[in-house]
């Protein structure tokens, strides 16, 4: 009694699990037409990180064939002074350029969500850098920087004020790529926008009631509200600041002492300039590794200050 029991729920869940004719035929129409998107995606994607964490482990200077080499290059790369230096300058302008981008971003949104004249024309004139290409940023720059007739160093001596060499200083090289990155932040002023109109103005009007002014209702209602579109902005930012490359290459090629060394430019450097692409494949995945590791912290911590209005605590 018992068996035939099991073989009857069997032959159900056998029966249950058979496509009937029209869903095989629109499973086939399905892989049919993301077909050509796996393809591209298994010889584009898929198969060249796959190639690269062999050649990770092997001396490939593209005319020859990679010879396996072991943990070699792991040996080099915990050896290799500049490799620590250009983590140590990515991670300063992470540091730098992340969180205060990101403030100065959400106050940007925040003033131009209100009903101001030209309001429309302001938004454009924020958005645009950062559709600019990043080479053509890094030139303009170039010129606000420069020591002898630069903009910034014209202004400050408006208010008696010596200007530092900033792009020929080792010391202010990377202080100013942190200046110049906090110009593009148009992205996520947007995404800030669009989240500011979509907080219900009737929490607004209940915090007025209870007496909030301007600073309580930005603590317990904005902050809380946006919340998820500050995380969405965190991480996307922090990503973006790890791979940063355009600027040090354009400015200082990683100049002056490799003061702005990035781990980018440092990559491009063994990939492109030694033609050291097993070594280069190392750094790659590391960098992998390391941006992983500070994006899983930030959405492990999100349970702690991102707010959902359907999430119950």
């Amino acid at each position: 009694m018992l068996s035939r029991l099991f073989s009857d729920s069997f032959v159900k869940q056998r029966q249950q699990m058979e496509m009937t004719p029209l869903a095989r035929k629109e499973a086939i129409a399905f892989y049919l037409c993301i077909l050509p998107w796996l393809i591209g995606f298994f010889i584009f994607l898929a198969w060249p990180m796959i190639r690269s964490m062999y050649l990770a482990f092997t001396n490939y200077r593209v005319l020859n064939e990679p010879r396996f080499t072991g943990l070699e290059n792991v040996e080099r790369l915990i050896n290799d002074e500049l490799f620590w230096q250009s983590l140590r300058v990515t991670v300063i302008y992470v540091l730098g350029s992340v969180p205060v981008g990101t403030a100065i971003a959400l106050g940007v949104a925040m003033l131009l969500s209100q009903k101001l004249i030209g309001v429309n024309i302001w938004r454009t004139i924020f958005f645009l850098p950062s559709i600019v290409s990043g080479v053509a940023i890094a030139v303009m720059w170039s010129y606000v920087f420069n020591p002898d007739f630069g903009l910034l160093n014209i202004i400050l001596s408006w208010f008696g004020i010596s200007g530092p060499g900033w792009i020929t200083s080792s010391t202010w090289a990377l202080p100013a790529i942190i200046i110049m990155s906090w110009w593009s932040i148009g992205g996520q002023m947007i995404i800030y926008l669009a989240g500011l109109k979509g907080i219900p103005r009737v929490l607004y009007e209940a915090a007025l009631v209870d007496g909030a002014g301007v600073w309580a209702r930005f603590r317990y209602v904005t902050i809380p509200m946006l919340s998820p579109t500050i995380f969405f902005n965190l991480v996307v930012g922090l990503i973006g600041a790890f791979q940063a490359f355009d600027a040090a290459y354009v400015l200082t090629n990683g100049g002056p002492n490799n003061a702005t060394l990035t781990y980018m430019l440092y990559l491009y450097r063994n990939a492109f300039q030694f033609v050291n692409m097993g070594y280069a494949s190392l750094l790659a995945w590391v960098l992998f590794l390391i941006i992983l590791v500070f994006t899983l912290l930030v959405m492990r911590s999100a349970r702690y200050w991102v707010y959902y209005e359907t999430e119950a605590r």
